[in-house]
């Protein structure tokens, strides 16, 4: 049924009641609506804790979005004579034309600490070169990124407020049950502290994607759209239970289903950010599929549940505890899995080194063992959080943000370079480096015109750059070489 004839019908159907039956059915109905939610003491609670995020590139921005706040196809405001008296006449907050777009992102977050930590998406900030926070007392602070996890989607900001500021209360995402209520706050499209609210639709959603297999979303029917990327979704006792990052949607803008991260996710990525500046994850060692009507038929089985094993990595936990191809893993650490997808979210939020239980089905038999989790590979466009924010006495290479190691004869030979010429870059640990565009990959050949050959070269070179100093790099990336310039900031 089309939708718009289905809200005239209602209000029809409203309207004949009233007249038929007068004014008391009409209060008859109150009672019924006195039972729905009120959000306003959440509201009112809870937005001082919200801001308002832009972030600033010197040029155009780097890569795409996967969530809601940036490079959605067709997401402008609408170029219509309505939309620009909008603008020209009452000054409402539009977002940036397509042209300023190259050039900014926005999107939402929200006070996790008095201290100033505020958590966003990773992708409203994305190897930004300035970000800002706006506070609900219109105050417009610098942000530092702290830390990123671009696996999780998640970024850590700090500001300097001069005192303490509001904090959300954090929830527990684990409890949340489809059909609750739960509310956004934002700034869709640039309309700061917008509310919208909807239910719980489902829980555990795993949407397939290769960058964020370790995520399982809470999938809500709040209407989120562009800027709201990075705010909190709030439970009816006014705790965030999840961040607001994805919409499934065929035209850009919100069509009904809409994803968040469960926050309990979000606030394990935060604690390893600001202990060890990186988000490490669980590895198990093996390739899974789901356990589809030809294997249920081929094995024997009941039904399709579990995740059927195709390949077990040589010399990890699973290959040491006797994992084998055609295995079904049934349960995890003692939590089943419907589905191959349930899997990935629960290996990663495991501590590397944890023993843990799999029962497994093999031959027609159940059995249980035990298997010792190793460490998933560092996402390389993460930015440490240790060495995202060198202090005034930083300096070398950990000033500029990044690390490396020698370069293998074979792949000198296929760039190109002669014997002792180059050092590669094994790990971007810091903003400077990450601002610049640089990544793990690419191969140094000179630093301030002095040429590189070896990892002992290239910390001689940098020894003496502190804050304020300015690195010029010849770097080779593919066939192309590039200076760039590394400048350390000041007063970090």
């Amino acid at each position: 049924m089309n939708h718009s004839i289905l809200r005239v019908l209602t209000c029809c159907a409203l309207l004949g009641v009233a007249g038929v039956a007068g004014v008391g059915s009409v209060q008859a109905q109150v009672p019924a609506a006195a039972s729905l939610p009120d959000f306003t003491g959440i509201v009112q609670k809870n937005a001082p804790a919200v801001v308002h995020v832009e972030a600033r590139y010197n040029g155009e921005r780097q890569g795409g979005s996967r969530g809601v706040g940036q490079a959605m196809p067709g997401q402008g405001m609408p170029d219509d004579p309505q939309a620009d008296i909008l603008r020209r006449f009452f000054g409402m907050p539009m977002m940036p034309s397509p042209q300023d777009q190259k050039h900014t992102s926005l999107g939402s977050g929200f006070i996790i600490s008095g201290d100033g930590y505020i958590l966003t998406n990773n992708h409203v900030v994305d190897h930004a070169d300035k970000v800002t926070v706006r506070l609900q007392d219109r105050r417009t602070l610098t942000a530092k990124v702290v830390g990123t996890d671009p696996t999780y989607d998640i970024a850590l900001l700090k500001v300097d407020a001069g005192g303490s500021l509001p904090a959300v209360s954090l929830g527990d995402s684990r409890s949340l049950k489809p059909g609750q209520w739960v509310l956004a706050i934002g700034s869709p499209f640039g309309f700061d502290y917008t509310v919208t609210q909807g239910i719980v639709s489902a829980v555990g959603r795993n949407l397939g994607q290769r960058d964020q297999p370790y995520t399982s979303f809470i999938q809500t029917d709040v209407p989120i759209n562009r800027g709201n990327s990075g705010g909190p979704l709030f439970d009816l006792q006014g705790r965030v239970v999840g961040i607001n990052s994805q919409i499934y949607s065929n035209t850009g803008t919100y069509s009904g289903v809409a994803f968040s991260i469960p926050i309990d996710v979000a606030m394990n990525a935060v604690q390893q950010i600001k202990s060890k500046g990186y988000v490490s994850r669980g590895m198990l060692g093996v390739m899974v599929q789901p356990v589809d009507d030809d294997m249920v038929k081929a094995f024997g089985l009941d039904n399709g549940v579990g995740a059927a094993v195709v390949e077990v990595t040589a010399d990890s936990g699973a290959a040491k505890a006797g994992i084998q191809p055609g295995d079904i893993i049934l349960a995890y650490d003692g939590r089943t899995l419907q589905q191959a997808s349930d899997l990935p979210p629960l290996v990663g939020m495991t501590k590397p080194g944890t023993k843990v239980p799999l029962e497994i089905l093999r031959n027609g038999k159940r059995q249980t063992l035990e298997v010792a989790i190793g460490e998933a590979s560092r996402d390389r466009d993460a930015v440490g959080g240790k060495g995202a924010a060198p202090g005034p006495g930083s300096s070398g290479s950990a000033a500029l943000g990044l690390a490396v190691e020698p370069l293998d004869g074979d792949t000198r030979k296929q760039l190109g370079l002669k014997p002792g010429q180059g050092v590669v870059i094994s790990d971007i640990t810091g903003s400077v480096a990450a601002q610049a565009g640089l990544r793990a990959g690419d191969v140094i050949t000179m630093v301030n015109q002095q040429r590189i050959g070896s990892v002992a070269e290239f910390q001689a070179a940098t020894k003496d750059v502190k804050a304020g100093s300015t690195v010029l790099l010849l770097v080779r990336r593919g066939d192309q070489s590039s200076f760039i310039g590394l400048t350390v900031p000041e007063g970090r």
